[in-house]
């Protein structure tokens, strides 16, 4: 009988594994089949438990960092806008957080602009993207000594049409 608690035992870890994304549960169905040979030799229950949970554990501490390591997810995932990050330009129009204006073209493309820091950016002046909120560009004056030796990515100022 134990024999069929252990297969089941088996199988509903099993199905857990599957189903789950990560490594959950496959060290309790190493566990519970060495728990299933041992009922098939006629081993006391109580040695079926320990072998269970004494093989679950040891698998579950020395397989556990290596399987995260290998399997591990990134906790940042970054998307196509994170490439224009420290990247410079020059802004369209002029960037005033109050007034909700402001633009800067990077690679060709218009991007909404706001100041890090509050402060009102003139049009035509350099700056370096430093983040990105939603569908805005955050940006920061670059000093004038830090531009001279940089070609701005915009040679040529935007305005929005």
């Amino acid at each position: 009988m134990w024999i069929i608690v252990w297969a089941v035992v088996f199988v509903v870890m099993l199905v857990i594994e599957i189903v789950t994304a990560g490594l959950a549960t496959v060290w309790f169905c190493a566990g519970s089949l060495v728990a299933m040979i041992l009922a098939a030799c006629n081993v006391p229950v109580v040695w079926q438990f320990v072998a269970f949970a004494a093989v679950s554990l040891v698998l579950l501490v020395l397989t556990r960092p290596i399987a995260k390591k290998l399997l591990g997810r990134k906790k940042y995932l970054p998307t196509n806008s994170d490439r224009v990050l420290g990247r410079r330009c020059i802004t369209g129009e002029e960037v005033n957080n109050l007034a909700g204006t402001g633009n800067v073209k990077i690679e060709g493309i218009v991007w909404s602009a706001r100041s890090e820091n509050g402060e009102v950016i003139p049009a035509g002046t350099d700056v370096e993207i430093v983040k990105i909120e939603g569908v805005k560009a955050v940006v920061k004056t670059v000093a004038q000594n830090e531009t001279q030796n940089e070609t701005p990515v915009n040679e040529v100022p935007v305005t929005e049409e």
